[in-house]
């Protein structure tokens, strides 16, 4: 066999074997090597995101547990959040007559995929709170005390302020109109400005506070100044943060309101929860 026959029979063949054949610096191995390293990268980083979803699900749900214990009062440092969390009774509201229904489970009825779902909620034109839809659906939570009456109701509230949603709870009083206490445990307000709606300070400023007046009309106002119903309709704006502070008086009101939790609150002053 001739020389120039031999090289012919070990030079590479094909695509790949001209690819292979290439000095490992140029352009297409280096393209190569990079687009296989992030997809190897990428689909690690989905397999432990897969594997790690049911924890985050168990501590998405600890959290959201111990935010309503923390503003019904009843949390404590080491307590047992599972077990502390069994004296409330979730209930699903219908907003709209104000009273509990039986179609879904209340123990994993989902609030949010609710208010996405067109089955279940409304686009709203009237939007102070600035959320988009309304779910016609919501888990409300009541505390009794050791008689059995109603001690406080813990209500979900949502809206916007300057930069994202804000998520929480208000707790009232088993009258339906005194704030026991107010706190939000999810957003992404301004650290030092808006982010202050979590300052413990601030938040103790809705205790005791009442949503509407004696003659029922809705007073609750997040404001600088004190308005003209009185003190005890007002909570101190956050220093710095006037539009998250608006956005915090709009959802209230929005939800405290005939659009959210008025009808419900009727009932629950007419002994009917």
């Amino acid at each position: 066999m001739s020389e120039d026959q031999n090289v012919q029979n070990t030079a590479p063949k094909g695509a790949i074997g001209r690819f292979l054949a290439m000095p490992a610096d140029t352009l297409p191995k280096t393209l190569f090597v990079a687009v296989t390293l992030c997809l190897v990268a990428s689909m690690i980083v989905s397999a432990v995101a897969v594997a790690l979803r049911p924890a985050q699900e168990v501590n998405k749900l600890k959290d959201k547990q111990v935010n309503i214990l923390q503003v019904a009062g009843v949390y404590e440092k080491g307590v047992d959040v599972a077990e502390a969390f069994a004296a409330f009774e979730p209930h699903v509201l219908e907003l709209e007559t104000g009273r509990f229904t039986d179609q879904f489970d209340a123990k994993t009825f989902d609030d949010r995929a609710s208010a996405d779902n067109p089955d279940t909620s409304v686009a709203l034109t009237d939007d102070p709170a600035a959320i988009g839809r309304k779910s016609q659906f919501v888990t409300v939570y009541l505390l009794r005390d050791d008689a059995g009456a109603i001690d406080k109701v813990i209500l979900p509230i949502h809206g916007y302020g300057l930069w994202s949603t804000l998520y929480g709870f208000i707790a009232l009083e088993e009258n339906g109109n005194d704030i026991y206490g107010l706190q939000f445990y999810s957003h992404a307000e301004t650290p030092g400005l808006g982010a202050e709606v979590d300052n413990p300070r601030w938040k103790s400023l809705w205790r005791d506070k009442k949503l509407a007046d004696e003659n029922g009309m809705l007073q609750i106002t997040v404001a600088k100044s004190v308005p003209a119903a009185g003190a005890e309709y007002h909570v101190d704006a956050l220093a710095g943060a006037t539009l998250t502070s608006r956005g915090v008086d709009n959802l209230v009101k929005f939800w405290m309101g005939e659009a959210g939790f008025a009808p419900f609150l009727t009932n629950l002053k007419a002994g009917e929860i």
